[in-house]
């Protein structure tokens, strides 16, 4: 069977409109070195063929590991009800809402996953969700251009690297300008900092608890920032929250985060998705959509898309963002999640995640040759120094079954031997065990 849109007829008519002869006349500014004149691809598949071919892949992939693994996406136990609720055809076939008339029951949920993301992140308003936490670092920083009218940026360095790899990608075209001040012994260094806010800075980004777990107050941050009319960006891991001060509690203007730890499985990557929020002043540059209560005709009570500064709504050079296609169906997962484990949940699980986190240091530091890197509190993920190669290591435990962690010599090449570990509320003592005693024989047996 052809999948080709196009009748030879067709073709001929377009080909003739538009005055050349042929398809290959066409493309024939490319190169005859670039053009693909082979692909080798196999016979047609039948339905059971397809489908024994796609399970031979899917088998190679690991599923039984024990995680130790964090770096930003973690493996957090999921509650069976978040998958049937996200299942129901309401919200699995939902997309944007635009008729609020025949989505209510849409719009009312998205309405309360932002009164969510403002209760746990102690702010004032939230949008109804963006891709991931690294474009909510993004689309953050753009906010603060936007609202100080200035271009310049400051990033802690122990900020998420792929977070970094995307606000690079969305500002280093543009007329920008990003400062990255090294970490200081895998926490902030407060004093570059402060050497480098001027009037030309809009916003400083920092992150808790950072990529390295330390855990961070910066309130002394943002009143620096606060001072010379700049804006203090705050990325956070939401289930922290349960334990942690609020951004809103440590001067915060604008709040973003990955969700994927509320109610998503890892999966190679996403989908996750992003949130964002930020004091009532600063509501009118929020990118994407926000969901407004108001009355209908009748006087009841409805739900509607408000505030819609998107440029597929308004014209496009006083757009807030082009964010196109959003994350509804994966936030309400996070909305879903919250609802099932309530407040008092939410604090169990952040404690659980803490406590099981220092047992598993405790037992490690138990192993010949190992010791603490990063020194300061942590909350669920630490660094520690091996005595042997990192990676190495990480590759003889996987081969045991254990994902021991993440070689930090992945983004630090200079860190051969330090390893980035994350526990969360999943493991059980006899796992965090299995990983201290098989990394214990991995190193000196």
């Amino acid at each position: 069977m052809k999948y080709t849109p196009h009748t030879e007829t067709e073709i001929k008519e377009m080909l003739a409109d538009i005055g050349v002869s042929s398809v290959s006349e066409l493309f024939k500014d490319i190169p005859e070195s670039l053009r693909t004149r082979f692909f080798d691809i196999p016979k047609p598949f039948s339905e059971y063929e397809i489908i024994e071919h796609f399970q031979k892949i899917g088998k190679k992939n690991k599923t039984d590991l024990l995680l130790f693994t964090g770096g930003g996406y973690y493996d957090h136990y999921i509650p069976s009800a978040v998958d049937a609720l996200s299942s129901r055809a309401e919200f699995y076939t939902a997309y944007t809402p635009y008729q609020p008339e025949a989505a209510q029951g849409t719009l009312q949920s998205l309405y309360e996953y932002q009164t969510a993301v403002c209760a746990i992140t102690g702010m004032d308003a939230a949008n109804a969700s963006l891709y991931d936490g690294g474009t909510g670092v993004a689309e953050a920083v753009l906010m603060s251009f936007r609202l100080t009218n200035r271009n310049k940026v400051i990033i802690d360095g122990s900020l998420n690297p792929i977070y970094k790899k995307i606000l690079h990608t969305y500002l280093d075209n543009l007329d920008f300008t990003i400062i990255e001040i090294p970490h200081q012994n895998y926490g902030t260094n407060r004093e570059k900092i402060a050497s480098l806010i001027d009037d030309d800075t809009a916003s400083i980004v920092v992150q808790n608890p950072n990529f390295f777990g330390t855990i961070d107050d910066f309130q002394d941050i943002a009143d620096m920032i606060h001072e010379k009319g700049g804006l203090l960006i705050q990325t956070v891991y939401p289930l922290s929250l349960g334990m942690l001060k609020t951004p809103g509690e440590t001067g915060a203007d604008i709040t973003v985060g990955d969700g994927q730890s509320l109610g998503n499985p890892l999966s190679f990557g996403g989908p996750y998705f992003g949130f964002i929020a930020v004091k009532i002043k600063h509501i009118r540059q929020l990118p994407g959509r926000i969901v407004g209560e108001t009355e209908d005709k009748n006087g009841k009570r409805a739900f509607v898309l408000t505030l819609q500064a998107r440029e597929q709504h308004i014209k496009r050079h006083k757009a807030t963002s082009n964010i196109c296609s959003n994350q509804n169906l994966i936030a309400l997962r996070g909305l879903f999640y919250l609802s099932l484990i309530g407040k008092k949940g939410f604090q169990v699980v952040a404690s659980q995640n803490y406590q099981k986190a220092h047992f598993t240091l405790t037992e490690l530091l138990k192993i010949k040759g190992v010791s603490l890197k990063n020194k300061n509190p942590f909350f669920n993920e630490f660094v520690l120094e091996l005595p042997k190669n990192a990676s190495e290591t990480v590759e003889k435990m996987l081969s045991k079954g254990i994902a021991a962690g993440i070689p930090l010599s992945l983004y630090t090449p200079e860190d051969k031997n330090a390893l980035l570990v994350s526990v969360t509320e999943k493991r059980t003592k006899e796992e965090i065990m299995k990983l201290a005693e098989t990394m214990g024989e991995v190193l000196w047996n």
